[in-house]
């Protein structure tokens, strides 16, 4: 969306049009309404801007659920948003710290800032984007004079009488769709400046989850989040956010519950040992978290190889931590062989999982050609230097 289309929309007619439409997803569906709206008169701006984010709405349900339809997107912002279930965790760490006014520094389209004001902070949001800025403006318009959007850059923000900062650093380049990622040193504000505001503020610091590690201060706590099996960021939080004696996390989110494992650091990972009765996938935060150890010895499991992020064990034990799936047998890792041995065990729905090895799963199970009416799981890795293919059942 460019600010031609935003000035559109933002009109009595633009948002009652939009108000009326319905979803919007397919390429069908956006060339129906676009015909529709063309046909009743309206302005290339408004149709573009209308059917826009009847799309955008129909996608953010994802993640602002009903809130969406009340909402104003660009692609980008919307991409780049924090899940509302997520944003609200990051505001109940602030008001659990006692702070009672936040600055949203890079607030896009107001995703964290809408989780902030809707625990009752009062929240002073600032994007450097027009567009952006008013989009955020629309979307926090509801909490009145508790949430403020003012356009202008992290570095030149008025912090008089804030509390604590959330920061989302730019990590793409500029735009309000097509984006792509950039480097940390181009990052706007720079980590440079954000840790040194982390010094002397208690700040929140949402980052990507693959940030390299030696970049991480020793004096903040890094806490990765996963949501439904996706790693999707990597928070830092400094001076009074951070908690006492922990230093690593893993929070892992599982549609309306969460579970946490923490360290004061990393932990040693248990030893290597034989395929046992049990498969444990660890999830993607717990191995960012290098907290692969401390749920192994939960399990009473060990490393498959030391090199690669499975765990095994022989007790029958789970934990919301890890995708635990029970071995059925080991098979050979030639894919002729292995097809053979499937069809064989009338498998025709195969889940195909892969760790330190080079396989693409979709090419494979289109080359594997299994009809069977059973189902199974596939985890393909490596112990040592052999080639192990596991055929195993979810738990």
């Amino acid at each position: 969306m460019e600010l031609p289309e935003l000035q559109a929309l933002l009109t009595a007619e633009g948002l009652r049009l939009l108000d009326t439409m319905p979803p919007v997803d397919s390429a069908d569906d956006v060339a129906r309404a676009v015909t529709r709206l063309r046909r009743d008169g309206h302005s290339p701006d408004l149709v573009s801007a209308v059917v826009g984010q009847a799309r955008l709405r129909t996608r953010g349900r994802a993640k602002f659920g009903d809130l969406a339809e009340r909402m104003l997107f660009t692609r980008a912002g919307l991409e780049q948003a924090t899940r509302l279930p997520v944003a609200a965790r990051h505001a109940a760490r602030f008001r659990e710290a006692g702070f009672g006014r936040v600055a949203d520094l890079g607030c896009g389209i107001g995703g964290d800032a809408l989780g902030l004001a809707g625990l009752g902070l009062r929240v002073t949001a600032v994007d450097a984007d027009e567009v952006t800025a008013g989009i955020a403006a629309y979307n926090l318009a509801p909490f009145g004079a508790d949430a403020e959007v003012r356009l202008g850059t992290a570095e030149d923000a008025d912090l008089t009488g804030v509390d604590a900062v959330w920061l989302d650093p730019a990590r793409r380049t500029p735009g309000h769709s097509e984006t792509s990622r950039t480097r940390p040193g181009d990052w706007s504000p720079s980590l440079d400046w954000v840790f040194d505001l982390a010094r002397r503020l208690p700040v929140g610091v949402k980052l990507g989850p693959g940030l390299d590690r030696a970049l991480i201060p020793d004096d903040v706590e890094a806490q990765w989040v996963s949501a439904d099996g996706s790693t999707i960021e990597l928070v830092l939080w400094s001076r009074a956010l951070a908690r006492p004696g922990v230093r690593r996390a893993a929070l892992v989110i599982r549609g309306d519950q969460a579970h946490e494992v923490t360290a004061e650091t990393d932990a040693a990972d248990e030893p290597a040992r034989e395929l046992g009765a049990f498969l444990h996938e660890p999830d993607g935060a717990v191995i960012r978290a290098r907290l692969i150890g401390d749920v192994a010895r939960t399990l009473e499991a060990g490393m498959l190889d030391e090199h690669i992020a499975y765990l095994t064990s022989d007790a029958a034990l789970t934990s919301p931590f890890v995708s635990t799936f029970r071995v059925r047998e080991v098979l050979p890792a030639d894919e002729k062989v292995l097809g053979k041995a499937l069809r064989e065990r009338d498998i025709g729905r195969l889940e195909i999982k892969k760790r330190g090895v080079d396989v693409d799963p979709a090419a494979l199970r289109t080359r594997l050609k299994l009809r069977g009416s059973a189902s199974a799981t596939l985890l393909l890795t490596r112990i040592g230097a052999r080639r192990t293919a596991i055929l195993a059942d979810r738990v």
